[in-house]
């Protein structure tokens, strides 16, 4: 999961230019465009993407009809009436899909089945959904037994890629978990919340800990 602190709720924000990243993005689509790579779900050679353009077309891509802020499908309006009853604790949800097939699969492979070459493919895809006056990306950590079991951290990895694509700067210690809890996947929509109650240790801008855990 990809959290995105940002400040614009405070009426604060602030644009990031970096044309020496800019540049160096282009050079890496020329060299990837020189080097032809099989598309990750039909195995087609696109040369340019992980993913071809026939597959790319057919992903289950979130509507522009959705809440602005839980980024929900809405019939009609903005918000949500969930939303409005009772405001979540954050801006907005940036996403690009919604989370079926193959996006699902694809998630399962990654996290699950090692595939790592699937990050910057996914990467790519969210970095051009998320909006871009976010201060900083934080990616959620892994507990350190949950990490050397897995051998990488889905976010962190997915996170590299957006913050290469967007300039947003990568915040890699701004947060660390402190409880090993169960996985998410394995429990009900209604106990994943009070699951990573407490697991999680902030860090404050000073560099020290806020012992308040999440």
């Amino acid at each position: 999961m990809l959290r995105f602190e940002s400040l614009v709720s405070s009426g604060r924000s602030r644009g990031l230019s970096n044309p020496k990243l800019g540049f160096l993005n282009n050079c890496l689509r020329l060299v990837r465009s020189l080097l032809p790579q099989p598309c990750q779900l039909c195995g087609a050679e696109d040369g340019t993407s992980p993913f071809c353009s026939p597959c790319l077309a057919d992903l289950p891509w979130l509507s522009r009809n959705r809440c602005g802020v839980c980024a929900l499908p809405l019939a009609s309006g903005a918000v949500c009436g969930a939303c409005l009853k009772q405001p979540p604790r954050f801006d907005r949800v940036d996403a690009a899909f919604a989370y079926r097939f193959p996006v699902d699969a694809l998630i399962r492979a990654y996290k699950y089945g090692g595939r790592l070459a699937l990050a910057r493919g996914l990467g790519e895809l969210l970095a051009q959904s998320v909006a871009h006056d976010a201060d900083a990306i934080v990616a959620m950590p892994l507990a350190p037994e949950r990490l050397a079991g897995r051998g990488f951290n889905q976010a962190h990895e997915i996170a590299r890629v957006v913050a290469a694509q967007t300039g947003i700067p990568l915040l890699t210690s701004a947060c660390r978990k402190v409880l090993d809890t169960p996985p998410q996947a394995a429990l009900p929509w209604q106990e994943r919340a009070k699951n990573v109650r407490h697991a999680f240790v902030r860090r404050r801008a000073n560099g020290k800990t806020d012992r308040r855990r999440r």
